[in-house]
């Protein structure tokens, strides 16, 4: 450095100088994420206007600025909530969300950057344990559990949209009981089970009995009906009628004419 010119002693200074300024007045802001502007020498957090978006920005080096994630996000909570006859049940669920990108300067104001922490997650935690204590452990493990999700995710949504965050889903992963609760609804379930197999055994039984009843019924009438409508006089054409067909089988047999019952023939085979 001593051997440098006078001259040049201050250019290299500037030069120095003139890197430091560029490097703390530019910024790059990733795909997905979105920049709130703070102003030292402002009015501090920039509301009123749009949050900084993706890409290269040129800032005033005494001006800061917070990188928030914009696009769509998951939190994840495991949480004790009680049932509606105060047993203790372990509730799993996880959120979809983002923070609403027209108000991320009122968010970083208000909210700051934990806002998952303190806004969010508490909410979950409040309403899981609101919409749970309205239901018994029989319902949380079979049949509500898409109705309780639901509920979940509309009070946490009422709350949370006053707080410049976008809910999009609340989804509930899995509903822990206790041990013993578990194993009595299970078997009781099981019982239901066995009771409706049973029960359809037994009207499938009624069924097809009704239907032999009713097939049974109109054979009877059938038979009823054709005895009715024969005579003697059809009966003997009918024996006729069965006599020449029987002649003309090459079988070897007797006939004796008008020596049967009603005059009609006898016929005598080889048996």
């Amino acid at each position: 450095m001593d051997k440098l010119p006078k001259v040049a002693m201050p250019l290299v200074i500037l030069f120095i100088v003139l890197i430091v300024f560029v490097s703390k007045s530019t910024l790059t802001i990733g795909s997905g994420r979105a920049g709130v502007l703070y102003k030292t020498f402002g009015n501090g957090v920039v509301t009123d206007e749009p949050p900084l978006g993706e890409g290269f920005h040129v800032i005033a080096p005494w001006n800061k600025v917070f990188i928030y994630e914009v696009r769509q996000q998951e939190v994840f909570e495991k949480m004790q909530v009680l049932s509606s006859n105060g047993l203790e049940i372990k509730l799993d669920a996880s959120a979809w969300f983002e923070p609403k990108y027209e108000f991320l300067g009122k968010l970083h104001q208000e909210k700051g950057e934990a806002y998952v922490q303190r806004v969010l997650l508490p909410t979950i935690r409040s309403a899981a344990r609101s919409v749970v204590g309205r239901y018994t452990p029989e319902q949380l493990y079979s049949s509500k559990r898409d109705a309780i999700q639901a509920e979940i995710f509309e009070e946490t949504k009422k709350i949370v949209d006053g707080q410049y965050i976008q809910l999009n889903e609340v989804l509930v992963r899995d509903v822990t009981l206790p041990a013993t609760i578990k194993t009595a609804i299970e078997s009781k379930l099981k019982q239901e089970q066995e009771s409706l197999e049973y029960e359809f055994k037994l009207i499938t039984a009624s069924k097809e009995a009704e239907r032999q009843i009713i097939e049974a019924k109109g054979k009877a009438d059938a038979n009823r009906i054709l005895s009715a409508s024969l005579t003697d006089k059809i009966l003997q054409d009918k024996g006729i009628e069965a006599t020449i067909k029987l002649s003309e089988s090459p079988n070897s047999k007797v006939i004796v004419i008008g020596s049967g019952d009603s005059g009609m023939p006898i016929i005598l085979g080889n048996n």
